[in-house]
């Protein structure tokens, strides 16, 4: 099996690989059958001569591969036809926006395989780059609330060789007494824990939070059951919620008026109610300033109805008034700050890579080099020319 890892061309360019340079020559030393090469790129984290220090042979023309790996979303003009491609397609929630590339991806007969779909036999995603999604969207909400109150300077997680580097911005800060909400408990949750642990903020719980005044920072982290409940009788069943969210309204409305940065680290369905509403956040109780939305729906299919667009690391925060409904310039008293960066992982690349390679050696490559494997098909939301069985759901959004 030739692989090959292709240039990343969305805009702006993403500097994550999926494999490394040192991953490359252990997948090789560990699987016999392969063949890699990497396709040159001005922008990778690891640059083109690292790889060639490892022997690792670089290709401009990939087409005599058979697989196609990358990190994001692959330019229409860039995809290679009857081939496998590897990549976060973000179409499985029917995104508008990338409805053209679907629909290529389809007519080009390519078996697209969404990382977002490697699953267990439970269902539960082996491969992802979350925790350092949940490091840096923590990191970017408390760096948001700093230079919205002037109250402390954090530099950015970019601007920091890695996590390492970036734990240590803590030691000098003193944090004001605010207080931290965090949705969910999943990869990305407890990366945001991990930050806000190693910024000495505390932990308690969610009724602590909503009873007591503390002269500290302070997080609670709330799951689905402390966020939704049953229309009918008000209680709760975590499967029935996974398969009819429909049927669940949101009970977040105690916390909005009691919280001050809100981090939003959950796996949100569209058929699950928003947490708040716009009218909810034009009243005068709704105390939240800053949200860190490291989910990234966006409006109006969003938890969050603030997050109107996706944010960019070069520019990260964008105000939103609910009264106006639109975007303003950040930092006004009469609007919220919105930190929405949909690549968050990109400013510590070199570190969220390498997590990520260690993933896809360790539990997709043996899989790809099946014969047949349950696994990858699974995540093929399209092959032959066609959706699988599994992504039938998509027929209406791919047909316009």
């Amino acid at each position: 099996m030739k692989i090959g890892i292709i240039r990343e061309g969305k805009t702006p360019p993403d500097s994550r690989v999926v494999l490394t340079p040192k991953q490359v020559k252990l997948a090789l030393n560990r699987f016999e059958e392969l063949e890699i090469y990497v396709q040159p790129s001005p922008h990778r984290c690891y640059s083109d001569a690292e790889y060639q220090n490892e022997n690792i042979t670089l290709k401009e023309d990939l087409s005599d591969c058979d697989v196609l790996i990358g990190v994001k979303e692959v330019p229409i003009d860039a995809l290679y036809p009857n081939k496998i491609h590897f990549f976060f397609s973000h179409t499985i929630k029917a995104q508008p926006y990338n409805r053209k590339l679907l629909q290529a991806i389809l007519e080009k007969n390519i078996q697209l395989i969404d990382y977002e779909c490697l699953t267990d036999d439970n269902g539960v995603r082996v491969i992802a780059f979350g925790r350092w999604a949940g490091i840096v969207g923590a990191h970017n909400g408390l760096y948001t609330w700093g230079k919205r109150t002037g109250t402390f300077d954090l530099k950015r997680a970019n601007e920091c060789k890695d996590f390492e580097a970036l734990k240590k911005l803590y030691n000098n800060i003193e944090f004001p007494p605010i207080k931290i909400v965090v949705t969910g408990n999943g990869r990305v949750a407890q990366g945001a824990i991990e930050v806000l642990n190693s910024a000495g903020i505390k932990a308690v719980t969610p009724s602590a939070f909503l009873e007591e005044d503390f002269d500290e920072a302070v997080y609670t982290q709330l799951s689905c059951a402390e966020l939704y409940a049953r229309k009918s009788d008000g209680g709760f069943d975590q499967m029935e919620f996974y398969k009819q969210p429909q049927l669940y309204t949101s009970i977040f409305e105690p916390y909005q008026s009691v919280t001050d940065l809100f981090i939003n680290a959950i796996y949100w369905d569209p058929k699950a109610p928003a947490y708040f509403s716009l009218e909810d956040m034009r009243s005068k109780d709704f105390s939240i300033k800053v949200i860190a939305d490291i989910t990234c729906d966006i409006a109006p299919e969003a938890s969050v109805p603030s997050t109107i667009r996706p944010s960019t690391i070069a520019d990260p925060i964008f105000g939103f008034d609910p009264q106006l409904e639109k975007e303003v310039t950040p930092f006004q008293s009469n609007a919220i700050d919105v930190m929405a960066v949909d690549n968050l992982p990109n400013e510590l690349p070199r570190d969220a890579s390498e997590s990520f390679g260690e993933q896809f050696i360790n539990e997709v490559l043996p899989e790809l080099l099946k014969e047949q494997s349950a696994f990858i098909d699974r995540a093929s939301i399209a092959k032959g020319g066609d959706l699988t069985a599994k992504y039938e759901y998509l027929r209406s959004y791919v047909e316009g």
